[in-house]
Parts: structure tokens; sequence; C-alpha cells
């Protein structure tokens, strides 16, 4: 019987994989969707962050039901809410705020899944998807803002590099959370028949 902390399982697995499909969706489409006009592609930008922290804000919700691990997602759905508000109200016309403000974005977004990895994950599987990420976050977030100097299409592409590690790496944590849930029930079956056998051999004794 496989070993299982049930108490650090995650059970709003599809919040992962519903995240890491838009997520990769999106980060496909910046990479191969060809577009050139700034206003347009801050525009689906925003849109798409507001997605994101809608997804994060029903995590956060579903969690606070369970009185554990809210605040992560509450930390998450900020960041991309206020990341999607500035650029559509503050910075759509504007390159270079634009790209300091995705920059920031992808290196706080980075700088956050690190911080959940050392200190809100105890799977060693769930902890290396979260450092990872977080570390690719951090080096694509610098790339980005000295990336100016080149066309759109190149930061956009390598924004769009990072949505696709957040999507793979996110739906490969849903699918080992899922897992790991239906390990737990196996695990919880297997217990409760060795319980009524041992119960069964006592009455009999």
């Amino acid at each position: 019987m496989a070993h299982i902390n049930r108490k650090y399982i995650d059970k709003h697995w599809t919040v992962f994989a519903m995240r890491g499909l838009f997520a990769g969706i999106f980060g496909l489409f910046l990479l191969f969707g060809g577009i050139n006009n700034i206003e347009l592609t801050i525009s689906v930008i925003s849109v798409f962050l507001l997605l994101i922290g809608t997804v994060d804000s029903v995590s956060a919700l579903y969690s606070s039901t369970k009185k554990r691990g809210w605040v992560n997602s509450v930390i998450d759905a900020a960041i991309d809410v206020v990341a999607a508000v500035t650029l559509l109200f503050f910075a759509r016309t504007d390159l270079v705020f634009s790209l300091v403000v995705i920059s920031v974005y992808t290196i706080a977004s980075g700088i956050i899944d690190i911080i959940h990895g050392f200190l809100s994950t105890v799977d060693p599987t769930d902890r290396f998807i979260r450092i990872l990420t977080g570390i690719c976050g951090c080096v694509i977030g610098a790339v980005i803002i000295n990336s100016g100097r080149f066309e759109i299409s190149t930061f956009l592409r390598f924004f769009g590099a990072y949505m696709l590690i957040v999507g793979v790496t996110s739906l490969i944590y849903g699918a080992h959370n899922r897992n790991q849930e239906i390990e737990d029930r196996v695990a919880r079956k297997e217990s409760h028949k060795s319980s009524s056998k041992s119960l069964k051999t006592k009455k009999r004794k």
C-alpha cells in the first residue's frame, strides 16, 4: 500500500488542469498566432490574465471551504488581476510600459511559485514542479525586460513560452494530484477492509 500524506493532497486538481489548459492554449497562440498589433495583443493578454485570475479566485473560494491553501490562491489571483487591469487601462498603447508590466508579472509569478514550492508543498514531485516553474518565470521575466530593442513579436514569444511552460507543468501537477487522490481512496478502502477483517476475527475468538 502506498504511503500517502492525506492532509496535503490537493483535492482541487481540476483547477490546476483548467489553468494548465488555458495557459497552454494561450502560450501556443502567442508563439504561433502571428499578431503584431500592440494594442490588440495587450488587450488579449489582459483578458487572458483576467481569466486565469478568475480560475485562481474559484480555487481560493474552494480552498477556503476546506480551510487550507486559500491564501496561496488569493495571492495568485491578485497578481493576475492587477497585471491584467494595469495592462488594459494604463499600458495598452505603450510598448515599453507593457514590457515592464509583463516582465514584472512573470518574475513575480515565478517568485511566488518558488515560495509555494518551498513553504506550501510537501510532496517532492509537486515541490519540484512549482520550483521549476518559478525558476523559468524568473529567467524568462528577466529576458522579457531586455527584449525591448527587438520587435514586438520577440517578447510575445518569450511570454508565450512561459505560458506554455505554466500550462504543461500545471497539467502535470493536476494529473499527479488526481493520481494521489485515487491512491488515497484505494488506501482508505484497503484500510477499511483490513479493519473489518480484524474486527470479525476478534469477534470469532
